[in-house]
């Protein structure tokens, strides 16, 4: 739902068809778009109109619909993570390469719009090598409406698959080089909330960079107040809204009734969001360079340097996700693919495995995927 947006509004896609168990989601994609509903994966990915799939299903289902995808031939836009488990990150990367596919994880806040500006600064040399990165995010996460599994670790829940992933990305993409090595630490403070809702880690890099990043998605401070008030998909937040997700929570009479008011927030049930004011960010960002720190914010990008500041705007595009759309458009047409393709969610999905084995053991996990 929320890339649907942008699905509708950048010229660089068209939907054709679509897969989905529940009819209502069938009927209302046919009447906006036409095209072909199926109720498969395996007959979406044969239809002859398809180039492409985006595999927006839940976590644990990635790598059955991936790989059908990729058996057919069609190119891969994966929802990150990439999936849960390690073993079935790499089949689906190995089986995009066997079909000779181009396979992207995404969208993820990697491909927003400050951060790539912020790319664009540092891969100029400029402003000399990434020596230190700071991120950090406190949102309402674990208190929104979530299905069971995604309160269970095991099965893909808690904060660290669905959200640690996003500073991940953003921080390997800005730090231009390989990660080494994590130590972290988690959190997991509210027994009928039984999964991860927190975490601090140290990631090292190659060249003796690194990046600290927290995360807290216990709904108290947010963030958000850090970023001139600005929510994460970019539009100002109504400090009228506080609170809410944890009122409606507990408004909620039996323990089925939270999955069904997350499924009434699936595509046929309710509207996307209009065109933000802003463009979408993942919590406060500093980088730290040889001669500027960089801070990433919903309207671009500051530079404090050495002796002057200023600033680079990253205006919001109709498409806010767009970056993600071209990405796919110039790998399939240009064979141009992003930093983002082929093992790049397998490299993300491993710091998320490192930093819960790191919490456990209490020491540093080395990286093998970089």
């Amino acid at each position: 739902m929320l890339t649907l947006p942008s699905l509708r509004a950048d010229p660089h896609v068209r939907l054709v068809a679509c897969a989905a168990p529940r009819r209502a989601s069938r009927d209302a994609f046919v009447a906006e778009f036409g095209g072909t509903a199926h109720e498969e994966v395996e007959a979406l990915a044969a239809d002859p109109a398809v180039e492409a799939v985006y595999v927006a299903t839940p976590h644990q289902m990635h790598r059955a619909h991936a790989e059908a995808v990729a058996r057919a031939g069609k190119h891969l836009l994966v929802e990150k993570p990439l999936a849960i488990a390690l073993d079935d990150a790499r089949a689906i990367v190995a089986s995009a390469h066997r079909a000779g596919v181009h396979l992207i994880t995404g969208p993820s806040h990697s491909f927003d719009q400050p951060v790539q500006r912020a790319c664009e600064i540092i891969a100029s040399g400029r402003l000399g090598r990434v020596r230190m990165m700071h991120a950090l995010n406190f949102t309402d996460f674990l208190y929104r409406p979530r299905r069971p599994e995604e309160l269970r670790t095991e099965e893909g829940g808690g904060v660290i698959f669905s959200q640690a992933v996003h500073q991940i990305d953003m921080l390997r993409l800005l730090a231009q080089a390989p990660a080494r090595s994590v130590y972290a630490m988690t959190g997991a403070w509210d027994a009928s909330r039984p999964t991860e809702g927190a975490y601090g880690a140290m990631i090292g890099f190659k060249g003796g960079g690194f990046a600290n990043v927290t995360y807290s998605g216990y709904a108290h401070y947010l963030t958000d107040m850090m970023q001139d008030g600005i929510g994460e998909l970019g539009w100002p937040v109504d400090p009228g809204t506080y609170g809410a997700g944890r009122r409606a929570l507990a408004s909620l009479g039996r323990p089925e009734d939270e999955a069904a008011l997350k499924g009434d927030r699936t595509y046929g049930a309710v509207q996307a969001p209009p065109p933000a004011s802003h463009a979408e960010h993942f919590g406060p960002v500093i980088v730290c360079c040889d001669r500027a720190d960089l801070r990433l914010t919903p309207k671009g990008v500051e530079i404090w340097g050495d002796l002057e500041r200023s600033f680079l705007p990253a205006p919001p595009d109709p498409a806010p996700r767009s970056p993600v759309l071209r990405a796919l458009y110039r790998a399939i047409r240009r064979n141009e693919p992003p930093d983002q393709a082929a093992g790049w969610g397998l490299s993300s999905l491993e710091i998320c495995h490192a930093i819960l084995a790191s919490a456990r053991s209490g020491m540093p996990i080395s990286l093998d995927h970089r």
